[in-house]
């Protein structure tokens, strides 16, 4: 039999964005529907992704803040303590380091963050989770409880501010009449855990090889010498990958890393994910925002979206928070977090993707000019200064 809820805020997504906005609503007496299409054991206990988040400072504040970070177990926190970026064959590197503190950031595999997330919004007071259920339909109306969902076993779901957290794909974007720029890449990203001879040194690597890009992430590990792989190559050429067997993969991403590794041995399993970016052109209007990924899907190449996932979560839980009784799905009200969040982003959607264009380039005119930009950012102090702010901030 289908019924009829109501709740001041319904939350799409029970992603790091989704949960981390709901967790960021703690004490403000404001009634949560969260809603997931997952079950509730998978977000209780989510499998391993082969993802490695790097946090930057700021996130790491408001992890702690949402008492988060203490859930997090500490032998998996890998500190980030340099940087570097190479290209092609050149043994020229522009590297960052963290001269004035420990780290420049941390790198945590995804699904610890995610577990340490749902266990403290789990039990939250105002707060009923409804995992397993999908959204079938979204209006939004002029009157209170503007909101209605109705979800896939015929549940409605009344709310005075819907907000969307489900992917850079998002259906609910799409629902609430909302365009976005959406990039196909026509490329993948393969990411596992590799053991190899030579020890990490707490360095991050990001190489634009001629054809793939790899990334090497230094992993928690006693003796330092087991690194997170992140590889960029058309989909086919990922496909192909994923199909080999355990040794016949060391021996290709041998060949692939060109002696940079030795020894080089999987642990545990591999995972693919197609690269696309996208912009929405509205993060929010009458009853409604969008948050994380569902607003701004970042190239992985530069780190940022996980982090301006948080970042905006925070901003809206913090317009929300503030709104003291007014309207929380005003479109006035909810212009504050558009405002401030697309700030925050666009530079760093615009210059990642250019960055992207720049290094992925194969004419000789490009390579050229990756190499000049290279050695030019490694000579101007204000230009590595700008970098690690953004890097750490």
């Amino acid at each position: 039999m289908s019924q009829e809820l109501t709740f001041d805020i319904a939350v799409v997504g029970a992603g790091p964005a989704g949960l981390a906005f709901v967790r960021s609503l703690a004490g403000a007496g404001l009634s949560v529907a969260l809603i997931e299409g997952q079950a509730e054991a998978d977000l209780r206990d989510p499998a391993f992704d082969g993802r490695e988040i790097a946090l930057t400072h700021h996130s790491m504040r408001l992890l702690k803040t949402m008492g988060v970070w203490d859930r997090i177990p500490a032998d998996h926190i890998s500190d980030l303590r340099q940087a570097r970026v190479l290209d092609g064959g050149s043994p020229f590197a522009l590297t960052f380091g963290a001269e004035d503190a420990d780290r420049l950031g941390v790198l945590i595999p995804n699904h610890l963050i995610r577990r340490a997330l749902f266990d403290v919004v789990e039990g939250q007071a105002g707060v009923e989770l409804m995992a397993g259920r999908r959204v079938a339909d979204c209006r939004i109306a002029p009157e209170k409880l503007r909101g209605r969902l109705t979800l896939d076993d015929g549940t409605t779901i009344r709310a005075d501010l819907i907000v969307a957290a489900d992917s850079r794909f998002s259906l609910m974007r799409d629902r609430l009449g909302v365009g976005a720029e959406v990039n196909r890449l026509g490329r993948s990203m393969m990411v596992c855990r590799m053991r190899h001879d030579q020890a990490h040194g707490h360095v991050a690597t990001e190489w634009f090889d001629h054809g793939q890009t790899i990334a090497l992430l230094p992993v928690s590990d006693p003796d330092e010498r087991m690194s997170s792989v992140v590889m960029t190559l058309a989909t086919p050429a990922i496909a192909d990958l994923m199909a080999l067997s355990p040794s016949a993969f060391a021996t290709a991403m041998a060949r692939r890393l060109k002696g940079r590794l030795s020894g080089l041995e999987l642990v545990g399993t591999r995972h693919a994910y197609p690269l696309a970016t996208t912009w929405s052109h509205r993060f929010a209007g009458e009853g409604f925002a969008l948050i994380g990924d569902a607003a701004v899907g970042m190239h992985p190449v530069t780190a940022h979206g996980f982090n301006l996932g948080l970042r905006g979560q925070d901003t809206l839980a913090g317009v929300v928070r503030g709104a003291r009784g007014a309207d929380i799905g005003s479109e006035r009200l909810l212009a504050r977090y558009q405002h401030t969040h697309r700030l925050a982003c666009w530079p760093l959607y615009q210059g990642t993707n250019a960055l992207v264009r720049l290094f992925t380039q194969e004419t000789p005119p490009a390579r050229l000019a990756r190499g000049a930009m290279l050695r030019a950012g490694q000579a101007t102090v204000p230009f590595k200064a700008v970098v690690k702010r953004m890097l750490t901030a």
